[in-house]
């Protein structure tokens, strides 16, 4: 029998910061309320799961990119 493959519609948080090349602690200082990154919250008190949609962290990841292509580039020429 074939195994499928399944690609993961949501990450865990450790998940989701290694994803993003960050650290979990930045991660949860980035999810809102105190930040811009979307989760979810499933289940209730201390058996409560945090997930991040992909396609959300994809979206956000893609606008902030987009927000730092407007600015100069931090490297500056002398001029002559």
């Amino acid at each position: 029998m074939a195994k499928q493959s399944v690609d993961s519609l949501a990450l865990r948080p450790r998940e989701a910061a290694k994803a993003l090349g960050i650290s979990p602690r930045t991660l949860w200082g980035l999810t809102v309320p105190r930040g811009p990154i979307p989760c979810l919250r499933i289940g209730n008190g201390k058996r409560q799961t945090v997930l991040y949609p992909v396609a959300e962290l994809t979206t956000w990841l893609t606008q902030h990119a987009d927000a730092g292509k407007g600015r100069d580039n931090d490297v500056r020429h002398p001029q002559i």
